[in-house]
């Protein structure tokens, strides 16, 4: 159902119950919300705004919903919107779209092309809004909860994208710190020829092959010194170039790349201390410096500055989140793992204190969070906990070579593809559950080519379309001119209600950060798709009925490839 005969059909109901309201004298009209059955025989919209309203204006519920019917069957345009509409059970009111109604949705996506379900820039909730996502610390290789952050934030980013918002994607880099010092510390190790085991290797060092990559790097480099700073600022540049390169393989590009040491030279986290303690936020205790987190629902007050007069991590996260607001982004959604759940309520928390010092007008619930839980890779049937390159846990690296099926003794251009699937599989897959839930990567499903891998079920879908349109060796432009009364069959009249859901699909997730639906949604199509594939002939001898047809499959490769590209992966013709 197209969103417009859905918007149209809202707009008439609405009108119907204005009208029966001011006559009776009643007063309380609800939005209209309609719902798609889920039994298909019932119709392809139901309505129970008369169930919802019977109470409060003391009507029977199914006298209600007829009055409404016969209201909205003398409205200009009903009957070329709805062929028929029936009352069911207590009060549900089920409408079955016209034929013309439910086809226009075709033509539509032709028209539209890679625009089809999108909103026109700057006519979204927001003018703009700023994803933060992966910001991984410069200590090592990005590992496969950075690779889930990669693909649930570059979704989310093109999702807000799709509703007219322009979408600002940001990396934060960690690099102030302990973790910081303790990895010039290991680099330092490996350059005076100590390894893991040792007895004099470092119980903080980092273990991972990378720390003596870096170290031969660096001893190679023109900047070799035996200073312990330079050390640093190398091993940091070094992981930054990898990390980019992971990035890039992945697909992935920021707009921006904010180091939190920036926070300190330009002296925002001193301000934002000072800021806080002269609205009385703070207090002393113990030594240290305390945040009244309390006063905005923490369960305890947070420290700020310990007693060696250093800050705790969340400080310069206040401080960055207000740079973020003064930057002018008043939607920011970060994107993080589950174990940064605690730092929601402090970081919230001291920005409603500078926000009252400043005179700013912080939401209390900025900025959104998506936090996402752990990734378990399973490979060969059993699960993969360490990489020989990081030293403990699966690099994203590892996980697109894996499911890509990579050897070393591809030519580049194999080893391209490869990486291209590999890349295909690790984003849909780390997108196609809830962020909130715990995910196992099977990287053996991860290779299989058939319906039981999800990517391959989506890009088969589509690439089995382009065959039979190549096969068909016509115009594109003949298919504007179909005669698309003919779809008539049970299949075609599944496919076209999936088809229409899609700008609603696209609308729904963006508003609630949750990419995993397009993932469904996706998968439900392709699944529309092979059924109808399998029922109905496409390229038989009747010429109108055969580019009817065919003009239903180029929309549903339309939306396939628009879906796909939202989600960051390829719309192969061939597989």
């Amino acid at each position: 159902m197209l969103l417009t005969n859905k918007n149209r059909l809202i707009e008439m109901l609405g009108a119907a119950l204005q009208g029966l309201a001011q006559e009776r004298g009643l007063e309380g009209v609800p939005p209209v919300r309609l719902e798609r059955p889920k039994a298909a025989d019932h119709g392809d919209v139901a309505c129970n705004i008369a169930l919802q309203l019977a109470k409060a204006w003391k009507l029977n519920p199914r006298e209600l919903a007829q009055t409404l019917v016969e209201r909205l069957q003398k409205q200009a345009g009903f009957d070329q919107l709805i062929s028929s509409c029936e009352i069911a059970g207590p009060g549900f009111i089920n409408f079955r779209l016209s034929n013309v109604a439910k086809t226009a949705v075709v033509n539509e996506i032709l028209s539209s092309g890679p625009r089809f379900g999108e909103m026109p820039q700057g006519s979204g909730p927001v003018a703009s809004a700023m994803i933060e996502f992966v910001s991984a610390n410069p200590t090592g290789p990005l590992h496969v909860g950075h690779g889930r952050q990669a693909a649930l934030g570059d979704a989310l980013a093109n999702l807000l994208a799709t509703q007219g918002i322009k979408v600002h994607r940001e990396f934060y880099y960690n690099d102030a710190g302990v973790q910081i010092a303790n990895l010039a510390l290991s680099v330092q190790a490996r350059l005076n020829g100590l390894k893991p085991g040792d007895a004099a290797w470092p119980e903080q060092a980092y273990n991972g092959e990378y720390i003596s990559e870096i170290a031969v790097a660096f001893k190679a480099s023109p900047d070799y010194k035996d200073d312990i700073e330079a050390i640093r600022q190398f091993a940091v540049a070094y992981l930054r170039n990898e990390q980019d390169i992971d990035l890039k393989t992945f697909g992935v590009q920021f707009d921006c790349y904010y180091l939190e040491s920036s926070l300190y030279t330009d002296g925002s986290v001193a301000q934002i201390v000072e800021d806080l303690q002269s609205i009385g936020k703070t207090y002393e205790g113990e030594g240290a410096l305390w945040l009244k987190t309390t006063t905005d629902g923490d369960d305890k007050d947070r420290v700020m500055r310990k007693s060696d007069g250093s800050f705790t991590y969340f400080v310069p996260d206040v401080a960055y989140h207000a740079s973020k607001w003064k930057r002018g982004f008043e939607k920011v959604i970060n994107v993080q793992g589950s174990d940064h759940h605690g730092t929601i309520a402090r970081v919230r928390s001291g920005l409603q204190g500078v926000a009252q010092k400043r005179g700013w007008d912080i939401p209390k619930t900025y900025p959104d969070y998506v936090l996402h839980k752990m990734v378990t890779v399973m490979r060969h049937g059993e699960e993969v906990k360490i990489s020989k390159r990081a030293g403990s846990y699966v690099t994203v690296r590892d996980l697109v070579e894996w499911s890509g099926g990579v050897t070393p003794e591809m030519t580049p251009q194999e080893r391209e593809l490869a990486l291209q699937r590999g890349r295909d599989a690790v984003r849909f897959f780390l997108i196609s559950r809830k962020a909130d839930t715990e995910f196992v990567f099977d990287i053996d499903l991860a290779l299989q080519q058939n319906d039981e891998n999800p990517v391959f079920y989506v890009q088969y879908a589509y690439a089995r379309i382009s065959s039979i349109l190549q096969q068909w060796e016509g115009k594109a432009a003949d298919l504007a001119t179909a005669d698309l009364s003919l779809l008539q069959s049970k299949a075609s009249d599944h496919l076209l209600r999936r088809l229409a859901e899609y700008p609603e699909v696209l609308s729904d997730a963006a508003s609630d950060l949750a990419p995993h639906a397009l993932a469904f949604y996706l998968r439900d199509l392709a699944g529309d798709f092979h059924t109808f594939y399998n029922a109905d002939r496409v390229l038989v001898d009747d010429q109108r009925l055969k580019l009817a047809r065919l003009a239903l499959l180029s929309a549903t490769r339309q939306v396939l490839q628009n879906g796909l590209k939202v989600l960051g992966v390829s719309a192969p013709a061939k597989m």
